[in-house]
Formats: C-alpha cells, sequence, structure tokens
C-alpha cells in the first residue's frame, strides 16, 4: 500500500510540474537526451554533414585542401558554389583544438556534437516561447515536447548539417518579431530579426526564402518601417558575412553565391529528381501518422491566424517542393514550425471539433499509439552509431605514426568515399582516373614505385570473394598480412536490409609489413 500512494504521489508531482513549469521539464529532457546523442550518435548520417563540413576545414589545418574548394589548389578552377561560413566556423574551431592540444578526432568530433546539440536548444526554448505567446500554455506545451524529443530532433540536433544548425537563427528572427517586449520598438526588433534571418542564410542560402515571405508579408500591409529593418538586418549580416569571406578567399564578392546559384540551376535534374508532392509524403511519413495528420490539419487551418510564421515556413516548403533536385534534410528547417503552427492548430481546430469530442478514446488511442513508436525510435537514433566500420577503421589507423598512403577498395573494385579525419592525420588514398580502370591497376602501379610511396595498409571492404582480392593486392605487396577486422553497427546492417542501396560492409584490414611489422602500434 506505500509503494502504491509513493507512486501516486511521484505521478502527482510530475504532473503538478508540468502544469506549472512545463518549460523546465521540456528543457530538461531536450538537453538529457542531446547530450545522450553527443555521446553516443557517432558517425554521420548524410555525407554532406561529414565529407563537407567536417572533412574539408581539417583537412585546412592540416595544410591540405580536401574537396580542391580553394584558389591555387589542385583540381580548382574557381569558386564552385560551396558556403565557407559553416565550414569555415569549423576550421576555427579545430584550429583552436589543435592549439589546446586536442588531437583525438573522437573526441573532437564529441566537442562537436555537444556544441551542436547546446545551440538546438534555442530551437526548443524559443519555439516554446512563440507558441505560448501567440495561444496558450498548453500549446506551447506540446510544441515544447514534440521539438524537445520528437525522435528524430535530438539526433538531428547534434549533427553536422547545415539545414539543421541554421534553424535555430531563424527561430531568434521569428521571436525578435513576436515578443511583445518588442512592441514599442518596432524599427530595431525588425533590425534584429533580419540580423537572425541573414545568419541562416549564411549557413544554408536557402533559408533567405523565410525572410522573403516576411517580407512579402510586410509589403502587402504596407509596414514600411518594419519592411525596412528586416531588409537592413538581412542585408547587414548576409552580406557582410558573404563578402568578407569572398574578398579574402577570391579577392570579389559573391563569388561562392553566384557560383551556387550556376550549380544549382545547371544541376538541377543531376541528383534526387523527385515529384512535386514528395516532401507532403516525406513529412506525412518521418512526422509519424496519425499525428503527422494532425499536425498538418492544424497548419492549414491556421494560415491566417498564425500567417507571420505560416506564410514565410510555407514559401520555402513550395520551393523544395517544385526544385527538381530534393533530398531529405532540404525539408528540415521547415518542420520546427510546421510542429508549432500545427500544435497550435491543434488545440484550436482538432481537440474542440464534434468528431473528437465524441471519439476520446480513438484520440487517446493515436496518442498512445505515437508516444509507443516515438520512444522506440528515439531510443534507436539516440544511441545510433552511424557508419560504424568506416569511422572506427580509419580510427583504428589513428594509432600508427606517419601514416602516408592506404588502398581502400569494396567488393565491386571501386574506391569508397573514407573519412580520414579519423585518422588525426591526412593519409593519401589513390582513386581511380586514367589509364587506370581498376583499383588493382593501381596497385600494380603503385608497386614499382620507391617505398616511400608504397600503401601501408589495405582496406577491403565486405566480404565478397576477399581471398581472391587479398591475393590479388599480394601479387603487388606481397607482405601483406591480416590485422583486424572491423564490424559494422546493428542499425546499418538493418537500414541495409531495407534498402539494399545503404551499405553496411564490415571491413578488413590488412597491414603492410614493409611498413609496420609488430601488429601493435609504436604510439
Amino acid at each position: 500500500m506505500f509503494q502504491v500512494l509513493n507512486s501516486e504521489q511521484v505521478f502527482n508531482n510530475i504532473k503538478k510540474s508540468w502544469d506549472d513549469q512545463p518549460l523546465v521539464i521540456i528543457l530538461g529532457l531536450a538537453i538529457l537526451f542531446r547530450l545522450l546523442a553527443a555521446i553516443f550518435a557517432k558517425g554521420w548520417g548524410m555525407l554532406d554533414d561529414h565529407f563537407l563540413v567536417i572533412e574539408a576545414p581539417q583537412s585546412w589545418v592540416f595544410g591540405y585542401d580536401y574537396n580542391s574548394w580553394l584558389p591555387g589548389s589542385k583540381d580548382n578552377v574557381g569558386p564552385s558554389g560551396h558556403n565557407f561560413f559553416y565550414p569555415g566556423f569549423h576550421f576555427l574551431l579545430f584550429t583552436l583544438m589543435k592549439w589546446m592540444h586536442i588531437g583525438d578526432p573522437q573526441v573532437k568530433m564529441l566537442i562537436v556534437r555537444i556544441l551542436h546539440g547546446a545551440f538546438s536548444l534555442i530551437t526548443v526554448y524559443y519555439g516554446y516561447r512563440i507558441v505560448e505567446t501567440l495561444e496558450d500554455k498548453r500549446s506551447a506545451r506540446l510544441a515544447g515536447i514534440l521539438l524537445a524529443i520528437y525522435y528524430f530532433m535530438p539526433w538531428t540536433g547534434v549533427r553536422n548539417l547545415a539545414e539543421s544548425t541554421s534553424i535555430p537563427f531563424v527561430m531568434l528572427g521569428f521571436w525578435q518579431m513576436i515578443n511583445p517586449e518588442n512592441n514599442s520598438r518596432r524599427f530595431r526588433a525588425l533590425f534584429l530579426a533580419g540580423i537572425f534571418f541573414g545568419l541562416a542564410s549564411d549557413v544554408r542560402y536557402q533559408l533567405v526564402l523565410f525572410p522573403s515571405g516576411i517580407f512579402i508579408l510586410l509589403l502587402f500591409r504596407r509596414s514600411w518601417k518594419e519592411m525596412a529593418g528586416i531588409v537592413m538586418g538581412v542585408l547587414c549580416s548576409f552580406l557582410l558575412v558573404q563578402t568578407l569571406i569572398d574578398l579574402f578567399i577570391w579577392g570579389y564578392p559573391f563569388a561562392e553565391f553566384i557560383g551556387y546559384i550556376k550549380v544549382n540551376i545547371t544541376d538541377r535534374n543531376s541528383y534526387f529528381t523527385l515529384p512535386w508532392y514528395n516532401y507532403f509524403l516525406t513529412v506525412g511519413g518521418i512526422m509519424l501518422p496519425p499525428l503527422s495528420l494532425f499536425l498538418f490539419y492544424g497548419f492549414i487551418r491556421g494560415w491566417k491566424r498564425y500567417l507571420l510564421i505560416v506564410f514565410p515556413a510555407a514559401l520555402f516548403f513550395a520551393f523544395h517542393s517544385f526544385f527538381p533536385n530534393k533530398q531529405e534534410r532540404f525539408i528540415l528547417p521547415f518542420i520546427p514550425f510546421f510542429i508549432m503552427v500545427g500544435s497550435m492548430g491543434y488545440y484550436q481546430y482538432i481537440l474542440p471539433s464534434g468528431f473528437w469530442s465524441r471519439q476520446k478514446k480513438l484520440l487517446q488511442a493515436c496518442w498512445i499509439f505515437f508516444w509507443g513508436i516515438n520512444i522506440v525510435l528515439l531510443l534507436g537514433l539516440t544511441f545510433m552509431y552511424s557508419k560504424r566500420a568506416q569511422v572506427e577503421s580509419m580510427y583504428y589507423l589513428s594509432r600508427y605514426p606517419y601514416l602516408k598512403t592506404i588502398i581502400v577498395e569494396d567488393e565491386k573494385g571501386e574506391v569508397p568515399l573514407t573519412p580520414l579525419f579519423y585518422t588525426g592525420k591526412w593519409p593519401v588514398y589513390p582513386e581511380l582516373h586514367a589509364p587506370d580502370t581498376t583499383i588493382y591497376q593501381k596497385i600494380a602501379r603503385m608497386a614499382v614505385l620507391p617505398k616511400f610511396y608504397h600503401p601501408q595498409f589495405f582496406l577491403f571492404h565486405g566480404g565478397k570473394n576477399l581471398d581472391r582480392r587479398v591475393a590479388t593486392a599480394r601479387k603487388s605487396f606481397p607482405y601483406l598480412v591480416y590485422e583486424t577486422t572491423i564490424e559494422t553497427g546493428f542499425i546499418d546492417k538493418l537500414m541495409h536490409r531495407l534498402n539494399p542501396v545503404n551499405k553496411a560492409n564490415r571491413v578488413y584490414i590488412y597491414r603492410n609489413r614493409e611498413f609496420y611489422k609488430e601488429k601493435q602500434a609504436v604510439n
């Protein structure tokens, strides 16, 4: 009996805290799961959040240019349309870590993930405050808890994705406009909002659609003073940052921005070309029905009531829906505002409706279903080590000194993209170029070069025909010996089963005894 009463007391205390101080609980959960994701969700999700944001700036710290973005680099033919602002931040961060003698790649990435997770808390806090200001506490509680622990939010919050890193700036911009304390100083508030919107656009150019939507609204309302404030703010932060960076690198302004526009126009059909309605299916799916349907209904029904948020977000969504190149990550900046407006619309238009007022048990069942699935997925993503085999194989090599050259090949005889960052050095891994048509031709050509150019390790991705592949490599380098096998992660295996396009190959590491005669590294 005592335990039952004690449990009831605990439940009542939690309920009272949820009613009285929901933001404390929301932020506590947001911090907890982002910290767990920072610690356990290693690796990367998409190629861009590692190879464009991590590999490139780390190579600059080492004195190389991994992607040939910089003038004077081999194969560079001019501005290639890459935004240097966000990778540049990582360059400064990695330079600081080098000065502080923080060299372990996993420790460096842990710091990066913690910083990103902390920054993403801005989205949770101000998302709650905006909804509470526009509507009420119950709407804010729903929006806040979804922003905190929707199953993918902690995971994307610690990733090096420009799409998710730009969101807090947009949230700060909207808060400057909505905060009732700024009613008496509208120009200043709109100017600061423009500063934040401009910074979001500095991280990812497409975020300029948010202030563009606000500009159109203010233009129709003939709010000239507010319109001037937002335009001046955006121009100050966006133009100033882009101008200074490109002047420093290229000697003239907007070099990369113009290059980005050209690349996206010419290559708009070169990647993932999908129908215009694809993002409706994407959002409806990843947001988990039936809740995603509730949010869609609330978002659409509340368009006039919450026009200041709905129109810019809808403009962003419409642009990406009609632009041919589509990837799931492109739509991420839309999601928090979809959640916020959908949460307000849920309490304004769905809960009071005659149908749901008569179907309370069905509504309760919908919420139980959602939270059950969401918690399972939340735990899965929060502890997911993505691309484990690729990362750990490189990290394994970090213990070896004087690492200069490695060979990386897969079951098809191709050279997979390799995260050199985790070696803590910058070894070369030869890619295929003419006159070589296979990696084994490349290996044979390297064998006749002086020992200095010989590879120190061979990394074979996947076990298919492994004996034959190793035997072929030994024809050129007979001193190859087996070192270890790096297993792939559970989630990578699961994703491969769901879609074979997602590779989940274990990595077999062979050591060249010309360089390292003992298995254990020197350092």
